[in-house]
């Protein structure tokens, strides 16, 4: 089963608020979010990272607004660790079936945690982000995230 589709099925289950929109493959946030028609800092920037230290190997999806820029370092800390990572294509392939800029906020896989930046929900109704695929996102009703992504907070964001 695709990402799309483990989304798809998701959201569904959990009665989601959201919309699908086909468009043009972009990787580019500010692109994106011109043909979706939503704000920059809507978007759900998920980044895949390895944090290491204290006796720890963890890998975390790091998911921010896409105006903002993460602190790996604050990465780590969010889950006990000294240091943190991003992780490489090959890991990103294995941990979530996507590409560099296809990853959507959620995990389908029990060695990725979540750790979102309350921020992003926090100044948007509504997040937006890449379906699995470059060439769907999905606009989903940030509440709903919250629900359903069973994700930790946490300040992540650089200063």
């Amino acid at each position: 089963m695709s990402t799309f589709d483990k989304l798809m099925t998701l959201l569904e289950s959990r009665q989601a608020r959201y919309q699908v929109m086909e468009h043009q493959a972009t990787g580019k946030c500010e692109e994106v979010a011109a043909i979706r028609g939503t704000a920059v800092g809507q978007g759900a920037k998920a980044l895949v990272c390895h944090v290491k230290g204290n006796g720890l190997k963890q890998y975390v999806l790091a998911v921010l607004p896409a105006d903002q820029q993460a602190d790996l370092s604050k990465v780590a800390k969010a889950v006990g660790g000294l240091r943190a990572s991003l992780a490489s294509p090959a890991e990103v392939d294995r941990l979530t079936g996507c590409v560099f800029g296809a990853i959507p906020p959620f995990s389908f896989h029990d060695e990725l945690k979540v750790v979102v930046d309350p921020t992003l929900c926090e100044r948007n109704r509504e997040i937006a982000f890449n379906a699995g695929l470059l060439e769907k996102s999905i606009v989903l009703n940030a509440e709903d995230y919250l629900r359903i992504a069973q994700t930790e907070s946490a300040d992540i964001l650089k200063a």
